[in-house]
């Protein structure tokens, strides 16, 4: 593959992640940046989804995970060689190139087998085994391709046949004898300017004549041929380059192996290594979910730096980052959180400001660098604001932001309060979505030196609905806490009507009476005024955890 920038959010990313790596890579690409690319560590949130949709953005690339994989490694661009095209082509190909294997392929693209030295070594020593005949598979027409050879009666035959290589370099009488043993065999008979052993060859109908050193027979031999439906083929080469060419005239998938297995473009590298070792060219093609051959990789691929780099956007920890993004290069941050532990190999451009939103730093990146914002990007851009600022109420909202918001109304003819209460609408219903999804939808994991936990969070215009399945909500989060033997895992759900929150938690027993928010009920705490889980609560939540560590 080329190399590739993934501008990518953090895990379960948000609508201001999705908007922003959307924006961000086609700023880039705008900038004349063409390797940079929007991704995705986790499905789109209902909302996001929406967004996506209505204004008829692409949705960015998606990774489970970021863990090393084939498509990170493999070089740009493979060339294959078709099913039925000569063997010789494809060892043209493979000198020419300098490389030691090459995949075999049907019409559309399919892998079917690869095709390597030793095999081929292998299958070229079967065919000339002196103890036997030269027998090969071939059809007139690869004859006549591989020989570069002029038909002089042939038309299209491409009729695939497994047929005995023999040359009339004997007496009429020697050969006569040697053509006979073999009537019950298809016959391919290379000779020179023999007249006589054409004609016999023709009478007794040789699947193929191959006449050499452009040795052009008389017309009525060719008459003959014509009328017999023989076909003849001039070769410019000489006899034994002709024989040893002709060999070669088989189709590429006889001389490949087909034991060697494809891998998907996603499959990790710990899964390729064992089977690259395997691999008598120490290669293997490399495949889409079609199995069509997208590219090929090598051992020596992996001893060099993936061609991969990463942009992350609303994030800038790695605790929140994509699984296995430790694995490459960072190139920028462009974030509104706190600055976490991350480091990097090299200085980078690092962009953080205490705004409500990271959409609203993408938003201004276009401006000060004079380009102008394409029209579905300044209307996503503008939901990533009203969404992460809960229509510019939240508490980390500030007058960049409403200023931003303001510009992008402008440009796009969006009404804020009108299209801010349509991305709340969308994303606020939970309706049949499992407690599991709701939570995943935007959780965030934070570390101290002690301790892990998780907070969710949600944004609804009743929470009557989320405290009806208390139960259920408080069992998922209990599994989430326990999965990372966590002090404690939340979901903050924020009322988007009465501007305050409520809080459902599962935590270890012993926290639990360091929590002093007013009480709601059992595991579920009442969040007056509190919106942000950024701003608001998780400055309140480090203080209870000092308290319980102190």
């Amino acid at each position: 593959m080329r190399h590739t920038v993934y501008v990518i959010g953090h895990r379960n990313p948000d609508t201001d992640s999705i908007v922003s790596a959307t924006a961000y890579a086609r700023l880039k690409n705008l900038m004349g940046h063409d390797e940079y690319v929007a991704a995705r560590a986790g499905h789109l949130s209902p909302q996001s989804d929406y967004i996506l949709k209505r204004f008829n953005v692409p949705k960015p690339v998606y990774f489970h995970d970021l863990q090393p994989r084939a498509e990170f490694y493999m070089p740009e661009g493979t060339e294959t060689v078709l099913e039925n095209k000569s063997v010789w082509s494809a060892v043209e190909k493979l000198q020419k190139n300098g490389w030691h294997s090459m995949p075999v392929v049907d019409a559309e693209g399919h892998y079917k087998a690869l095709l390597h030295y030793s095999g081929f070594a292998k299958s070229i020593l079967d065919i000339l085994n002196p103890e036997r005949h030269t027998a090969i598979t071939t059809s007139v027409e690869l004859i006549r391709e591989t020989l570069d050879a002029q038909p002089l009666c042939v038309r299209d035959d491409k009729e695939i046949f497994k047929g005995l290589i023999l040359v009339a370099d004997d007496s009429l009488e020697t050969f006569q004898r040697i053509f006979e043993s073999h009537l019950s065999e298809k016959v391919i008979v290379v000779t020179g300017d023999r007249e006589n052993i054409q004609d016999y060859c023709i009478e007794k109908g040789a699947r193929a004549i191959v006449v050499v050193s452009s040795l052009v027979p008389s017309k009525a031999i060719i008459a003959k041929a014509e009328k017999k439906k023989i076909p003849i083929l001039l070769s410019s080469y000489d006899t034994s380059s002709t024989v040893l060419l002709t060999t070669y005239s088989s189709p590429a998938a006889l001389m490949a192996d087909s034991n060697i297995p494809a891998v998907h473009k996603s499959d990790s590298v710990k899964k390729i290594r064992p089977l690259l070792h395997d691999s008598p060219s120490r290669s293997l093609t490399v495949v889409d979910d079609d199995n069509r051959v997208v590219g090929m990789i090598t051992e020596n691929d992996l001893l060099h730096d993936a061609r991969v780099e990463v942009a992350l956007v609303d994030h800038n920890e790695f605790s929140q980052a994509a699984e296995g993004i430790e694995h490459y290069a960072i190139r920028e941050i462009i974030d509104h959180h706190r600055i976490g532990s991350i480091t990097t190999r090299n200085p980078i451009t690092f962009i953080n400001k205490p705004v409500g939103s990271t959409a609203t730093i993408v938003t201004n990146l276009y401006r000060e660098n004079r380009i102008s914002i394409p029209l579905e990007i300044a209307q996503i851009l503008l939901c990533g604001i009203l969404s992460d600022t809960l229509i510019l109420h939240s508490t980390t909202t500030t007058d960049t932001d409403r200023e931003t918001a303001n510009y992008l109304s402008s440009i796009t003819g969006l009404e804020i309060d009108q299209l801010g209460e349509d991305i709340l609408n969308a994303g606020s219903h939970i309706g049949s979505r499992s407690a599991s999804d709701v939570i995943r939808q935007d959780k965030k994991e934070y570390r101290d030196e002690k301790n892990v936990y998780t907070v969710s969070q949600i944004e609804v215009d009743s929470t009557q609905e989320i405290l009806n399945r208390k139960k259920e909500f408080l069992d998922e989060l209990e599994i989430t806490r326990r999965s990372q033997n966590g002090l404690f895992s939340a979901l903050l759900v924020t009322n988007i009507t009465r501007l305050s929150s409520v809080m459902l938690v599962a935590a270890d027993k012993r926290f639990i009476p360091y929590i002093t928010f007013p009480k709601q009920e059992d595991n579920v705490y009442f969040l007056k005024d509190v919106m942000s889980r950024k701003k608001q609560l998780i400055p309140l939540l480090s203080e209870l955890i000092e308290k319980y560590n102190g």
